[in-house]
């Protein structure tokens, strides 16, 4: 159901604000200060730059179509940001993955008439766990196949990647835009960020990044979950960097050393200047990328 613009922003007003306010004091941190920042990227598709995951946003005369909320107290500046790029209602909403920088304004948008999409993984995760996320937050719909949104003159493909980040990853395709939005399946800043909490694997990380790969044309904008945006050969070389230290770090278990000792053995050296400086991503990596080889062994 379409909602019209007037409706969308009464809405936000009387029921949003209570909801973004309560989420404010959950997550202890100060988003007054925060602003979003919009980017044409190509044709009708922006990206939306606030805290959090970048947004993609592709509007029209089929209303807006949109990729991740990031934090509850932002989603006033966000559909703001929104109204500038397009006076349509906001009609869908997909998350690339569960983490709340990516669905913390769900419940805002979900209460508001918008269609979530999801993995079925993701629904899962949200609607489980010891503080399950309320029935608005939900995604409506699910899928564990690819699946194409027909609006706005573009065949917005869904496509769903496995562990590579998380266990509900989707990657979203727009062919006419030429942009590919990965979500944290490729971070263009530091190093892979793996939550085997929620599924990760690093067979699914590779797996994932190739698909990105494949699909990319050598035009296509790829927009990643936090950070720069790239073109396919810096994702590429990101694989290429993720398998060159599973390979030291499979030798050094191998080898039978401990993960504090993998750590001293420091196997990101070679790449830490490019890929994180002065960074301390690689800590995470190689926890996980040890634990994950480790128990396949």
């Amino acid at each position: 159901m379409r909602l019209r613009s007037s409706m969308f922003f009464t809405t936000l007003t009387v029921a949003a604000v209570m909801v973004a306010t309560a989420a404010f004091a959950q997550q202890g941190q100060d988003f007054s200060k925060v602003q979003v920042k919009a980017t044409k990227l190509s044709g009708n598709f922006y990206t939306l730059e606030g805290q959090g995951g970048l947004i993609g946003v592709l509007g029209g005369p089929d209303g807006v179509f949109m990729v991740d909320t990031q934090f509850a107290p932002l989603t006033e500046k966000i559909v703001a940001a929104v109204k500038e790029i397009s006076p349509g209602p906001i009609r869908f909403v997909v998350n690339t993955h569960v983490h709340g920088d990516h669905t913390g304004g769900n419940e805002n948008f979900g209460t508001l008439g918008v269609t979530i999409l999801a993995r079925e993984q993701l629904r899962a995760r949200l609607a489980g766990g010891p503080k399950p996320s309320p029935a608005a937050a939900l995604p409506v719909v699910t899928y564990n196949a690819p699946v194409t949104i027909n609006m706005n003159g573009e065949a917005i493909q869904l496509i769903p990647i496995q562990s590579a980040h998380t266990d509900g990853d989707t990657m979203v395709y727009f062919p006419n835009a030429d942009v590919i939005m990965t979500g944290d399946v490729y971070r263009s800043v530091g190093y892979p960020f793996p939550d085997p909490n929620n599924g990760w694997t690093f067979n699914g990380l590779i797996d994932g990044l190739n698909k990105i790969i494949s699909t990319a044309k050598a035009t296509t904008k790829i927009v990643p979950g936090h950070g720069p945006i790239v073109d396919k050969n810096a994702v590429a070389a990101h694989r290429d960097m993720a398998l060159a230290v599973r390979n030291k770090v499979a030798g050094l278990i191998k080898q039978g050393q401990t993960v504090e000792q993998v750590l001293a053995a420091k196997p990101t050296a070679e790449f830490d200047g490019k890929v994180d400086p002065g960074g301390s991503s690689h800590e995470r990596f190689l926890r996980a990328l040890y634990g994950n080889l480790s128990s396949a062994k």
